[in-house]
């Protein structure tokens, strides 16, 4: 079977690929999804996890993120073969403010427009997207809307807020928490995450759309995030107590995981700890 990371020399990107021993479509290894020619090598490909994308949420670069997020990804998807597997990274940020109704949040949460960037934005159009190419073309597809997914540190990449945290801490500078430490985020190991790709690719669901992250077993305040990375590394963090970020948008976040390990058989595998361990140079348990 043949497998394509787009992406795949990104901070994700580089461990899902190296998790299925897969092929990368990347502007680092000379492909862009913008260019007509170099996708058509999609369609070599028995399983497509695509990854690539402009992640910026800055107003001014709102038409480069529409343009990679949405064109990339019809480029893609338009080269995708029947019966092939296409899986999506979406993001659970498409929800903003209405995930705050909920304990774990569910794929049923509103989408309506509510503050959300183009980034945000780029993602819930490009899901329509892949939803009509899928059943026009007879692939199928996976939509995973992504919470909060870390992975070790790896050469060009710059992390997430955890793998911030985890560089704060190794380098002895201060982390400014937002809301005083409080807000509440479920985080789920990037292993987890490609073994996710991998139950849906051998089930078989002809299209889903799954909310995908640590779950409530994985879950954490971000002072207690921070408390459990000065466990498993043994060194002591500085937070910065004085000069607070705001409140996130939205205050807590945990997925709920019912659908997916309903549909999929998967729930997570990795422990909180022992994913921080590899943060600071720790090894998954064999």
């Amino acid at each position: 079977m043949k497998i394509l990371v787009t992406g795949g020399s990104g901070y994700l990107g580089v461990h899902v690929r190296r998790y299925f021993n897969a092929d990368d479509m990347s502007r680092r290894s000379g492909l862009d999804i913008l260019n007509a020619h170099d996708v058509k090598a999609v369609s070599e490909y028995d399983v497509i996890i695509h990854l690539a994308a402009e992640l910026d949420k800055d107003p001014e670069n709102a038409e480069s993120v529409l343009l990679t997020n949405v064109e990339g990804t019809v480029n893609v998807l338009k080269q995708v073969k029947k019966d092939a597997v296409f899986v999506f990274a979406s993001t659970k940020d498409i929800y903003s403010r209405f995930a705050d109704s909920y304990v774990e949040v569910p794929e049923t949460c509103a989408t309506f427009y509510a503050g959300q960037s183009a980034l945000e934005w780029s993602k819930l159009v490009a899901e329509r997207y892949v939803e009509y190419y899928a059943h026009q073309r007879g692939f199928r597809s996976c939509i995973f809307r992504l919470s909060t997914i870390y992975a070790p540190p790896s050469d060009g990449n710059s992390p997430n807020f955890v793998g911030h945290y985890a560089d704060a801490i190794n380098l002895g500078e201060r982390i400014r928490l937002p809301g005083e430490g409080r807000p509440r985020r479920d985080i789920l190991h990037v292993n987890d995450m490609a073994a996710a790709c991998s139950a849906f690719a051998d089930s078989v669901i002809r299209h889903g759309l799954y909310n995908l992250g640590g779950g409530e077993s994985n879950s954490a305040t971000l002072r207690e995030l921070v408390e459990k990375m000065e466990a498993v590394s043994g060194l002591q963090a500085l937070i910065d107590e004085e000069n607070p970020l705001d409140k996130p948008v939205p205050m807590n976040y945990v997925s709920d995981l019912s659908l997916t390990e309903k549909e999929l058989g998967w729930k997570p595998a990795i422990s909180l700890e022992d994913g921080l361990r590899t943060l600071f140079g720790g090894s998954l348990p064999a």
